[in-house]
């Protein structure tokens, strides 16, 4: 059975109330629940924070057990060299993922420190992001 995190960034604990034209009125929550029932064959795990550090603790904990991780580090993709650098420290493959197209959104959204480490990006299929990077690991 594959063991995969879904670790999510800043302010995305706010889905589904947070700009729903761009993101989408189901929570996170929600949405999880989905994933869990339509993939009983793979051990998923989810957490999310606010807090830059939290993050990067979590890679380092599951960056050597774990089968891969499924990160949406919202706006710390354009700013954190330290998550960047904490992916290229780990064994456990990353996928970057993001909700919106990225780079059809401001142009300081068009740099990320994750994709450099990552074992790819998936931007602009909504929700339906984090299931696509959950199935390359499958």
């Amino acid at each position: 059975m594959k063991k995969i995190l879904i670790l999510n960034g800043p302010n995305l604990n706010l889905l589904g109330k947070r700009e729903p034209e761009i993101y989408g009125s189901l929570t996170f929550a929600e949405y999880f629940e989905s994933l869990k029932i339509k993939y009983p064959t793979v051990d998923l795990h989810y957490y999310q924070s606010n807090v830059e550090g939290e993050l990067i603790n979590k890679l380092h904990e599951v960056g050597f057990s774990f089968d891969g991780v499924v990160l949406n580090a919202g706006a710390y993709t354009h700013t954190s060299i330290a998550i960047g650098d904490a992916i290229k420290g780990i064994e456990t493959p990353v996928i970057e993922v993001h909700i919106s197209n990225v780079h059809a959104r401001e142009k300081f959204r068009h740099v990320t420190y994750i994709a450099p480490n990552a074992k790819g990006v998936i931007a602009g299929f909504g929700l339906q992001s984090y299931e696509l990077a959950l199935q390359s690991f499958l």
